[in-house]
């Protein structure tokens, strides 16, 4: 039996650079709570898991209460950013040429990202880039990463097998969710994690420029 290659995607800090949105937001849910806010540098470091899960990161002396209030409130700050116009998640320099490239070497590409449906779609859309992708697995619907949900889901809607696939993805959350799938797991220095944090976690290599994607890729039959 034949398998598709899939090339899955995190996308804040792989595809979009979206720091500056999601630091804004989370200071916001704190401030709120009479809190002081984590450091940027702290912040940076839950970005990909689900919001529940990176407030409860964030604050671990937290009771459950709190921290079911700090993600409402965290959702509530983010959309706030996007009704006024702040939202700004730029692709990374040279994602559209690789996707292109992915495609045109007969890759499937897809998405696993600790966002929300909604705020996926949004961020896809605004670039034009939605119709690329033949799977989207969002926090919404699976357990927050580094469980291999988002990936095994990703793998059964596009025909591929762990073999076929490589989890893309900027920290080490994706690295652990990929390698527990059984995927090949691909680092990016790009975005929010450290290298030696891509490695510890499993990545089977880091690649520097989203155009090194297309590279590695290229190593499968």
């Amino acid at each position: 039996m034949s398998f598709n290659r899939l090339a899955l995607f995190d996308c804040d800090g792989t595809l979009v650079d979206s720091q500056a949105n999601i630091c804004l937001a989370m200071e916001h849910c704190f401030e709120k709570s009479r809190l002081v806010p984590p450091s940027r540098q702290e912040i940076r470091r839950i970005v990909g898991l689900s919001v529940r899960e990176a407030v409860e990161a964030l604050l671990p002396e937290g009771d459950a209460a709190l921290h079911d209030v700090l993600a409402e409130d965290y959702k509530r700050a983010f959309h706030a950013l996007r009704g006024k116009g702040l939202i700004d998640e730029p692709l990374f320099d040279g994602i559209l040429e690789t996707m292109a490239r992915l495609d045109e070497a007969g890759w499937l590409l897809g998405v696993a990202t600790g966002k929300s449906d909604r705020g996926l779609a949004l961020c896809l859309e605004h670039h034009g880039i939605t119709r690329r992708f033949v799977t989207l697995q969002t926090a919404d619907r699976h357990p927050s990463k580094p469980h291999p949900a988002m990936v095994e889901t990703a793998m059964a809607e596009a025909g591929a097998a762990p073999e076929t696939t490589i989890m893309i993805g900027d920290t080490s959350f994706d690295m652990l969710m990929g390698r527990a799938a059984d995927a090949h797991a691909l680092g990016v220095s790009w975005g929010y994690h450290d290298i030696i944090d891509l490695t510890a976690a499993g990545a089977h290599r880091v690649v520097h420029d989203p155009r090194d994607i297309a590279g590695y890729a290229e190593d499968f039959a």
